[in-house]
Parts: structure tokens; sequence; C-alpha cells
């Protein structure tokens, strides 16, 4: 019996494998081991390969591709709904295998090794900001305790250290001074942990022909260009600029029946991390705005008559159909001027 769809359930040591003919019957049901995945496929001859999009699954795309089978990946939700029984491996393989073929079923473009690191930078670049937030957090609290306040942010509360910490130092113990300069030391590693991934991003994105014509567009900075290139690459997923900014949950959740059109907040589906960036790019623009451009007629006119954070978010998702429109069809931003 010829295969023709497989869907594959994803582990780390052992591999739920479903697989369909072209009338959708069952033709395969196999578990193999991390070590026999790859051996076993080499051997099939070429076929529709599906696969959640999850830990690993742009890894095993790419190993299977280059064995010469079409691969494609599906976001895990969209999957669920074809789950028939009781979650386990086997159904959730089948479900895989099923949702693979449906002609309306959304897919998620397949990542390069660069892209990929570059978007773990990212990720190491804002987890290393979190920490670095709560450290001086628990710094300002622990010196809270004795009667010392500290000014908010890491700029003022160094300046704090400089210039205030050395007339009050005496009245801590000496136990509370040790405690005071390790946590201090911890901090001054993770800025320089901080600026050496902010030194990869710039070179990464100067080596990078997309980035600089992102980078022209106001409101989109380094980082957001950046990680725009790593998650979105040249944008053939989506067809448009709008199906891009739904990706990024920057439309409004619609809530619908009977008729009766019921619309929401928006949806904050997709990459929360992009969407943060393309909402902090908007501020800007929306806190410099340039007469001159005819982006902020629209703006004042859409302030006029909506809440500030509808128009940042409105602003927002014009700033993702533009990185769209450039990701796909090429060239570079143009102002429109008034």
């Amino acid at each position: 019996m010829e295969i023709c769809a497989v869907g594959i359930d994803l582990a780390k040591n052992v591999f739920q494998v479903h697989g369909a003919d072209k009338h959708g019957r069952p033709a395969l049901k196999r578990t193999f081991s991390r070590s026999k995945v790859l051996v076993f496929f080499s051997k099939l001859p070429p076929c529709l390969i599906g696969m959640e999009a999850c830990s690993s699954s742009h890894h095993w795309a790419r190993e299977l591709s280059a064995l010469g089978h079409e691969v494609k990946l599906m976001p895990p939700q969209y999957v669920k709904p074809y789950v028939k029984t009781n979650k386990n491996d086997a159904a959730d393989a089948e479900a895989i295998c099923e949702a693979l073929v449906r002609p309306t079923m959304r897919f998620v473009e397949i990542k390069n090794p660069d892209q990929q690191v570059l978007l773990l930078i990212h990720r190491e670049r804002d987890g290393a900001i979190k920490e670095r937030t709560a450290l001086i957090n628990r710094l300002r609290a622990t010196l809270a305790e004795f009667g010392f306040s500290i000014p908010v942010g890491p700029s003022r509360m160094q300046h704090w250290f400089r210039n205030e910490y050395g007339s009050v130092e005496h009245r801590c113990s000496e136990l509370l001074k040790r405690h005071v300069i390790k946590m201090r030391q911890r901090l001054e590693s993770l800025e320089q942990h901080i600026a050496s991934l902010d030194n990869e991003i710039n070179q990464s994105s100067r080596d990078s022909e997309a980035c600089t014509r992102l980078e022209t567009v106001p409101g989109i900075g380094r980082l957001t260009a950046s990680a725009l290139v790593a998650s979105v690459g040249e944008g053939r997923t989506f067809k448009s600029g709008r199906q891009l900014a739904a990706w990024l949950g920057l439309v409004p959740k619609q809530h619908s029946s009977g008729g009766k059109q019921r619309l929401q907040g928006i949806s904050k589906r997709g990459d929360g991390y992009l969407r943060r960036m393309l909402i902090h790019g908007a501020r800007a623009v929306i806190r410099h705005m340039n007469p001159k451009r005819d982006t902020t007629a629209w703006l004042m006119s859409l302030s006029a008559r909506a809440h500030k954070n509808v128009v940042i978010v409105a602003m927002a998702n014009k700033l993702a159909r533009i990185a769209w429109a450039l990701l796909r069809k090429g060239g570079c931003y143009q102002q429109a001027m008034v």
C-alpha cells in the first residue's frame, strides 16, 4: 500500500508515526526510537510529512526535507480538533496526519539554523533583562528594609550608588555590605551578558539586507527588524500583511453569532515578543510624530475619535503590514510626505 501522508508525534526518545494512503485510509502505525527515525524515512519513498510546530520540529523538518520528503509544520492548536479519542501518542500522530491533508490548514514556515539561533539570542536577551529587573527590585527592597530609598530604574540606581551610597554606607552592617556587593557584582555580570547579546544582534542586523531595509521604517528599530526577519523570513507563509498582523494578535478578537458582529480587544495570538516590539515602536512613532508625514494626519484623525491604546495598536498593525510588504515584495520604504 502506497503511503502518501505521514503524521509524526515528536518526543525526546520515542516517536509515534501514522501513515495514510491517497484515500486517507491508515497504512502505517509504528513507534520508533530517536536513532531509527531517519533510517526509516530514508528508505520510504518521498511523501508528505506533517508535524506540530514545537521544540525540535524545525530540526526534524530540515533533516526529513534533506531526504527528499515534503515537510509541513502546523500550530498545535489547529491539530487538536482532529484528536478523536483520549490523548495518547498514537491518537496525536493520527490527528496530525488527518490535519495535514486538510485544504484549509495553515502551516508554519520552516526556519533555517541561522533564523533559529538569532531567535534564541533574542529569547536569551529578553530573559536576561527580566532577570536584571528582578535583581534590581530585590536590591532596592533589601536596602529599603534598612531605610534607604533608591530611585526607580537601572541608570538612576547606578547613579545613586556612585554618588549617594558612600555617604550612608557606614550605617550598614558588614554582613549587609557584603550582601550588597555580591548583588551588584551579579548585576554587573548581567549587564555585560546583555551587552554581548546586543552586539551579536547588531552584527547580524548589519549583515542582513532585509534588516537594513526594515530599519528605514519609522517605528521599526534594530531589535524589531532582527526579530521579524528571524521569525517571518521572507513572509511567504502569509498571503498579505493583514494575515501577518492577525498572526501577531494585532486584530480584534471576534465572538459573533446569529449575524451579530461582536468585536472585542486584540486577540494577542502568535508571537508575544514580536507584538510587544511593534507596540513599543508604535508608541515611539506617536510620541515623536513628524507633521510632514502622511501617517501623522491619519494618527491625529484616529486619536480624535478613539482611545490612545487603540491608536497605538492600529499603528502597530500598520507597521506589521509595512514590514510584510518589504519582506515579501522587496524594495525600500518610502515615506509619504504632505
